[in-house]
């Protein structure tokens, strides 16, 4: 039987929402092991002077235990 857990993170990027979700889960997979899936949870944007300057994304990642 596997039991798996769910995180979330937030990461961002000034290219856009999905660099910002592929740079967290690329960061994500040094450390965490067994990543099985994702879940984007919200979407925001920095604004300066009317122009959108970072992208962000909250992501709940999930991943089997060991063991």
């Amino acid at each position: 039987m596997a039991v798996a857990r769910v995180t979330k993170i937030t990461s961002s990027s000034t290219a856009g929402f999905q660099e910002a979700v592929k740079s967290g889960l690329s960061r994500a997979s040094k450390t965490v092991r067994g990543i099985t899936g994702l879940e984007i949870v919200s979407q925001k944007a920095k604004v300066e002077k009317g122009k959108i300057v970072e992208y962000r994304v909250t992501i709940e990642l999930t991943f089997v235990l060991e063991g």
